[in-house]
C-alpha cells in the first residue's frame, strides 16, 4: 500500500488530508465489498494505510505540535490517546473472520472512531500548524512524513504511540510486519 505522492500535495496538511480522504473511501469500499475476497483486499489496504499513516503522524506531526503550538502537549496527548484506542480496535478486527457480522460491526465502530480522530486532527492540529509554521516548514514536514511512512509498520501496534517508541520499536515491527505481509497465505485469516 502506498500513500498519495508528495508531488500531489503542497505541504503536510494537504498530504495528510488526502490520506484522510483515502481512508474514508477505504472504509466504504471494505464495508461495501461484494464478497469475502474483495473485502479482504480492501481491508488489507485500509489496515496498512491506517498503520503507516498513524505511525508517521506519531513520529513527525505530533512532536512538532508539542514544540510549536500553544497547548500543543494537550492537543498531541489527546490525538495519541485516540490513536491508541484505534490501534486496539484494529488489532482486534484483524483476528475476526472477514465475512462475519462481528467483523462488520467492529469495522463500523472503528470507522466512527477514525473519522472523529481525523476531524480532530484537521480542526485542532492542522489549522494550528498552518497558522504557526511557514510554507517551507510545512513542505519539509510533508517530506518527513513520507520518509517515516517508508519505515512504518503495516499492522497496528497498540502501546507504540510516542515518537520515541516508534523510533525504537517501529523499525523492528516494520520488518516483522512486512515479512508477514510478504508471506501472506502462511498467516492468512482463519
Amino acid at each position: 500500500m502506498t500513500a498519495p505522492t508528495i508531488a500531489s500535495a503542497r505541504d503536510v496538511v494537504d498530504y495528510l488530508k488526502t490520506q484522510h480522504e483515502t481512508i474514508r473511501n477505504l472504509f466504504i469500499e471494505t464495508l461495501d465489498a461484494a464478497d469475502a475476497g474483495s473485502r479482504e483486499e480492501s481491508f488489507t489496504r485500509l489496515r496498512t494505510m491506517l498503520a503507516v499513516h498513524e505511525t508517521a503522524e506519531e513520529m513527525v506531526v505530533h512532536p512538532r505540535v508539542r514544540r510549536k503550538i500553544d497547548d500543543g502537549d494537550a492537543i498531541a496527548d489527546d490525538r495519541l490517546a485516540e490513536e491508541h484506542d484505534s490501534k486496539e480496535l484494529l488489532s482486534d478486527i484483524e483476528k475476526l473472520p472477514i465475512d462475519s457480522a462481528e467483523f462488520s460491526k467492529a469495522l463500523i465502530h472503528l470507522q466512527a472512531a477514525v473519522l472523529e480522530h481525523a476531524k480532530n486532527e484537521e480542526e485542532l492540529e492542522f489549522t494550528a500548524l498552518e497558522a504557526e509554521l511557514s510554507d517551507d516548514e510545512l513542505a519539509k514536514l510533508a517530506d518527513a512524513v513520507a520518509l517515516a511512512e517508508k519505515i512504518a509498520p503495516t499492522h497496528p501496534h497498540p502501546g507504540v504511540e510516542s515518537a520515541a517508541a516508534n523510533f525504537v520499536a517501529g523499525p523492528f515491527a516494520s520488518v516483522l510486519d512486512r515479512a508477514r505481509d510478504a508471506l501472506g497465505g502462511v498467516f492468512a485469516r482463519k
